[in-house]
């Protein structure tokens, strides 16, 4: 069956950094554009960041444009996000979801992990 199992999440001050990781399995993940995906605390889900499935083409929300950067690793079934200066405000559960094709409209997506918390403390 699918899974995807996110990591690397935890509690951090601003400017600090955390490394996310999801690894998939029960679906042939180098055929799937990969996507991060956030909910912060009452709010709604809110796109990331997506990579291709040749992990060549990343996209990313404007507010971590220079602090966020997407990767894979087919071979590893493995998506990463490494995540730099962090503020405050990028407090959220982080999942991943794989997608047919590329959109930041994550109601789109065909499968999901179920989360990893990301903190954000001043």
């Amino acid at each position: 069956q699918v899974e995807i199992v996110e990591s690397g999440g935890g509690e951090v001050h601003s400017g600090e950094s955390l490394k996310l990781s999801c690894v998939a399995s029960g679906f042939e993940f180098s055929g799937f554009d990969m996507s991060w995906v956030r909910q912060g605390p009452g709010k709604g889900l809110e796109w990331v960041s997506s990579i291709d499935r040749a992990g060549r083409r990343p996209w990313y929300v404007d507010s971590v444009k220079g602090r966020f950067t997407i990767s894979r690793d087919n071979a590893k079934n493995t998506l990463y996000l490494q995540m730099n200066s962090l503020k405050p405000e990028d407090t959220a559960m982080y999942y991943c979801a794989a997608a047919w094709a590329y959109s930041p409209c994550p109601v789109t997506y065909t499968f999901w992990g179920q989360g990893t918390q990301v903190t954000v403390s001043s």
